[in-house]
């Protein structure tokens, strides 16, 4: 599995043409403590750059963008009942949702775990 990052900080985890979305960990502490998680239904279709999912911490409500287009196959139910999933675990068992990635070529353009690493060290 490759792990890919991007600027507005999701991770997507890759595995053929199934795919895991979150936030990383450096989103979440931006955040503060997360309070509300809405995630997309199975079935929904996503865009690239798209609005996938809402999260809500006692700081503000920050939109979660699809990394790449698809069709969102499971939406992490845990997140409903413990929001703070995502603090505890951003890039473990605190991810949003999964789907089947429509154009692996959208992959492209995203970060590598190295350079997203010098992004957030430039922020």
């Amino acid at each position: 599995m490759t792990r890919y990052f991007t600027e507005d900080h999701e991770w997507i985890e890759v595995d053929g043409t199934s795919a895991t979305v979150g936030i990383t960990d450096y989103a979440q502490s931006q955040l503060g403590d997360i309070v509300f998680v809405e995630t997309p239904d199975a079935g929904a279709a996503l865009t690239k750059g798209g609005d996938a999912a809402v999260v809500e911490s006692v700081k503000a409500a920050s939109d979660v963008y699809s990394p790449v287009s698809g069709t969102v196959t499971e939406g992490n139910a845990q997140l409903e009942e413990d929001p703070a999933l995502v603090n505890t675990a951003p890039e473990g068992e605190g991810w949003f949702f999964k789907l089947t990635i429509a154009d692996p070529g959208e992959l492209d353009g995203l970060m590598d775990e190295a350079k997203y690493k010098e992004f957030v060290d430039g922020l």
